[in-house]
């Protein structure tokens, strides 16, 4: 489970990238103008161990993000300081009942009867969970989510379930150096979420979408300059 290069990673170089990492986010938000508090860092926690998430915690960094149902239900049992849970990753039907019950968001979100258990879970446990929707804006066949176009369906279709609170848009950009198209995919899913939210407006429908989570540990800086509200970030934290 833990790549053993980042299992060596210690609490000094680990307190260092914290610093790096924040100093970066001023320094963009600086240049663009944004409140750097309108920003979570949500640390990727697939390849840490508990003491290294536990140093995070301690250090200011309480949103976690977890890819694997059974990885979140261990890690989030041992991790103290009651941080914010993330689910980051793809969540099969299967593993709902373990994932809502710690999470305050789900940010991988692509298909409606998942999102139906959710929902059906949710309301056994009276919580409304906050969701968001995984878009491919890139359109690659590898990736998990839903085209650009559906986005507007997808939540059209949503809407009928009480307790799902859908909060905004998730993408993951391409792995390339082409940093022009990167910016161009983060650009794209923040116009379709403004124009998401002035559809529905216009319906008088009760959507308002705020949150962008988009950028991970190569792109965030650029994820930030283009709207993004959440970044997850694992290696950069743990290299």
């Amino acid at each position: 489970m833990l790549n053993m290069n980042n299992s060596m990673i210690g609490k000094e170089k680990i307190l260092s990238n914290i610093s790096k990492i924040k100093e970066e986010i001023n320094n963009i938000c600086k240049k663009i103008s944004r409140n750097p508090s309108s920003i979570k860092i949500i640390a990727a926690t697939k390849y840490a161990n508990a003491e290294q998430i536990q140093i995070l915690v301690n250090n200011g960094i309480n949103n976690l993000g977890e890819n694997k149902a059974d990885d979140l239900v261990y890690k989030s049992s041992i991790v103290k300081g009651n941080p914010i849970w993330h689910f980051i990753g793809h969540l099969q039907s299967n593993k709902v009942k373990k994932v809502v019950p710690l999470v305050e968001y789900i940010h991988s979100i692509d298909n409606l009867k998942t999102l139906e258990k959710i929902n059906n879970f949710a309301a056994s446990i009276n919580k409304v969970q906050k969701v968001l929707i995984e878009v491919n804006v890139s359109n690659e066949e590898t990736k998990f989510g839903i085209k650009l176009e559906e986005v507007i369906d997808f939540i059209a279709n949503a809407l009928k379930y009480g307790n799902i609170n859908i909060c905004g848009l998730m993408t993951m950009a391409p792995l390339t150096d082409d940093y022009d198209f990167i910016r161009n995919v983060f650009k794209n899913l923040r116009i379709k979420l403004e124009e998401s939210n002035n559809y529905f407006k216009s319906l008088n429908l009760n959507v308002n979408l705020t949150e962008l989570s988009m950028g991970m540990s190569n792109d965030y800086l650029l994820a930030i300059q283009e709207g993004s509200t959440m970044v997850r970030i694992g290696s950069a934290f743990f290299k």
